[in-house]
């Protein structure tokens, strides 16, 4: 390369920026080029930034390539950068392509120290959008969280392997089967992301068909019946509102709430005032807040239009069923540990929706399609469900009636 070169100092280079910055200030800036000599040039933009190029020509055409924006990348350094591009030039190399096939390298590199982890983040982040709420990708993050991290969480994506979901999934495949075969669903998932952004190759270990269905037991419908939201036996029930009504805190306002509704625990817990209306003793929960989708309306008995005048007074912000912090509603799991310390501990809040089916369904003469409407369920007969166009709200006023009064029969023959 002909021509002397240092020929750039750092006082020269603040100079010209600072002029250029002042160009720019007064709307006449324009960009300039400082030469070092030997192909390295700083070019300095007409808003004062700078950066470092080193310009040579190939084939007889010209070409720049970045070496770093100054000061992050010192005048020295600069000079460092050029001269490996001399000597690549001097090989019969080019520097772009070397630079480019460089970054390649550095880009697979990374990848490949992407941690499932890592890349459960990014899916549960790309596909946060396209789920219903929050509390869907909650879900993700805790069964993640709490069964795969423990045991692959910080291991390379390229590197997880079939014995790596066998070790998460065997301890629980039989005890919590469900919860299992969710876990296992989600982290297929996030290794078929994996392997469309190329950060893994090869078959996925956490694939159900042709593969760990071989080594997994199937699970029976009954086995998944018998552990899926334990429920109390509606004969319990009576004896369970009288220890419930010597409760103190809003979960135990809440959970009543929830047993004499037959909702859902999100359903309850995000629920605001301005979704009553008193008067027609209804409240209306809007299909965001729906497993299903769809709007549903609630029939409030007396009982529960009594909670909600005892409970008004603590609510200043905007949930029925505050939590502790302002404006926030009741935990998911207030209610849940409310049962532990009342000594409930083989069922679930969830059941108590079991539990309601079970009594109507055996206890009263209330058809099968008005139980199915106060549940809010979608009929899985799609003749059926084409022809339940209505949601059937008169009908259900008797029914939860009926079960109001089952619910309270022990706690009003106790104040008698």
């Amino acid at each position: 390369m002909r021509g002397p070169i240092n020929k750039l100092a750092d006082t020269k280079i603040e100079g010209k920026i600072k002029q250029a910055q002042k160009a720019a200030e007064k709307g006449e800036g324009k960009p300039i080029l400082l030469g070092d000599g030997g192909g390295l040039t700083l070019q300095i933009a007409k808003t004062g930034s700078a950066s470092w190029l080193h310009r040579y020509m190939r084939s007889g055409k010209p070409i720049a390539v970045g070496l770093g924006a100054y000061p992050a990348v010192s005048l020295k350094m600069a000079r460092d950068r050029a001269e490996v591009c001399r000597r690549q030039l001097a090989e019969g190399k080019d520097p772009l392509t070397e630079k480019r096939v460089a970054e390649t390298a550095a880009h697979i590199d990374a990848a490949k120290s992407k941690t499932f982890d890592d890349c459960a983040a990014e899916y549960i982040a790309d596909h946060r959008g396209e789920w219903k709420n929050a509390k869907h990708a909650q879900q993700w993050e805790n069964t993640l969280a709490a069964y795969a991290t423990p045991k692959i969480g910080s291991r390379p994506i390229s590197g997880i392997t079939t014995a790596d979901v066998m070790r998460i999934l065997k301890p629980i495949w039989t005890s919590k089967n469900e919860t299992a075969s969710r876990v296992r669903g989600r982290i297929e998932a996030v290794l078929d992301w994996a392997t469309a952004h190329e950060l893994r190759t090869g078959d996925n270990p956490a694939r159900w068909t042709g593969h760990l269905e071989h080594l997994l037991a199937k699970s029976t419908p009954e086995k998944r019946a018998d552990e899926h939201h334990a429920a109390l036996p509606y004969a319990d029930l009576p004896k369970f509102m009288v220890d419930l009504a010597a409760q103190e805190g809003m979960s135990r306002w809440a959970l009543e709430f929830l047993v004499l509704t037959a909702c859902r625990t999100s359903e309850v817990t995000a629920a605001q005032f301005s979704e009553i209306d008193l008067e027609k003793k209804l409240w209306t929960i809007p299909k965001e807040r729906m497993k299903g989708g769809i709007e549903h309306r609630v029939t409030l008995v007396e009982r529960s239009i009594e909670i909600l005048q005892q409970v008004k007074p603590f609510s200043h912000g905007t949930y029925i069923f505050p939590g502790g912090r302002r404006d926030k509603p009741l935990s998911n799991m207030a209610m849940s540990m409310l049962l532990r310390r009342m000594g409930y501990t083989e069922i679930t809040v969830h059941g108590f929706r079991s539990t309601f089916r079970d009594y109507i369904g055996e206890e009263t003469t209330h058809d099968f399609y008005t139980a199915e409407a106060a549940l809010a369920h979608k009929l899985k007969d799609k003749a059926a469900a084409a022809y339940a166009r209505s949601d059937l709200f008169e009908k259900r006023f008797a029914m939860m009636r009926d079960w109001e009064k089952y619910c309270q029969s022990q706690v009003l023959a106790n104040l008698h």
